[in-house]
């Protein structure tokens, strides 16, 4: 990754801090790893470190195998991902309110992001790769999303619109985390597609799966009319997941702000340049 898009990164991450909170899960309420949860090769030991979901999500794997994430290389060491098994769950909590707003992108308030990533079709995995859209490391079971605002009440968002968490979109770390993809992309949108392919089609967005508030139900199936939540939980009901971080989408009026700290970003660096 080019040192410029590192310093925008941090710049943007920096800007929405300040003027949301902290727009990454900062703690976690409780977890259960399931059963079959995954475990590392040749240690034994299980992905189990909590605060593996805390925080921003990786932009880098560290070590000498490491390297950036990107869709082709998603984040694979135990500080970096907590696995949840069947019968597993997983509950965080937010110090600033996700918020409800129709009026961000695609309608979606929150992104959570996991470890598949696309696979490489044509056998070139020294960066040239190009994908047929299919996935590896992606969940193959269900998994159950609920929310709720004081961690006594949940609220289930409805099965037939939520997504299965980590599956698409995987994680591109030179992205934005507050930018979700287009939820309407399937996995074949990306056949055939090299990295440079896949990052236009994600619009700047550092991956992962969007999530609407617009979809919490009560008990009897009708709409909850939640305007904010402090808590996601997340419940693997068969199959395997593993979880790398959550992020709190900003509303509009707080990404014009952060457009403009773009702008101020690439003007620093240009008269750096100079």
């Amino acid at each position: 990754m080019h040192k410029p898009f590192v310093i925008l990164a941090l710049s943007s991450v920096s800007l929405v801090k300040s003027l949301t909170g902290a727009p990454f899960a900062e703690s976690v309420v409780s977890y259960n790893p399931g059963s079959g949860f995954a475990k590392e090769f040749g240690s034994g030991l299980g992905f189990t470190n909590v605060n593996a979901v805390l925080g921003e999500p990786s932009r880098s794997t560290p070590g000498p195998l490491g390297g950036p994430v990107d869709p082709f290389n998603p984040p694979y060491l135990r500080d970096q991902i907590l696995s949840v098994g069947t019968g597993g769950s997983l509950t965080v909590r937010f110090d600033t309110p996700i918020l409800n707003s129709p009026s961000n992108r695609f309608g979606l308030d929150f992104i959570i992001f996991g470890n598949s990533g696309f696979s490489i079709t044509n056998g070139n995995f020294s960066g040239g790769g190009i994908t047929d859209g299919s996935l590896f490391g992606a969940t193959s079971g269900s998994t159950r999303v609920s929310v709720s605002s004081d961690n006594a009440t949940y609220y289930e968002l409805t099965p037939a619109l939520t997504p299965v968490v980590d599956a698409l979109f995987p994680t591109d770390g030179a992205g934005n985390f507050f930018v979700p993809v287009n939820p309407r992309l399937s996995g074949s949108s990306f056949a055939a597609m090299d990295l440079v392919g896949i990052r236009t089609l994600y619009g700047g967005s550092a991956g992962g799966t969007g999530f609407d508030l617009d979809w919490a139900r009560l008990a009897n199936g009708q709409p909850a009319g939640l305007t904010s939540v402090s808590f996601v939980r997340i419940d693997v009901l068969s199959g395997v997941s593993e979880i790398d971080g959550f992020a709190v989408v900003p509303e509009p009026g707080i990404w014009t702000l952060l457009v403009a700290g773009f702008g101020v970003g690439i003007l620093s660096l240009r008269h750096v340049r100079r």
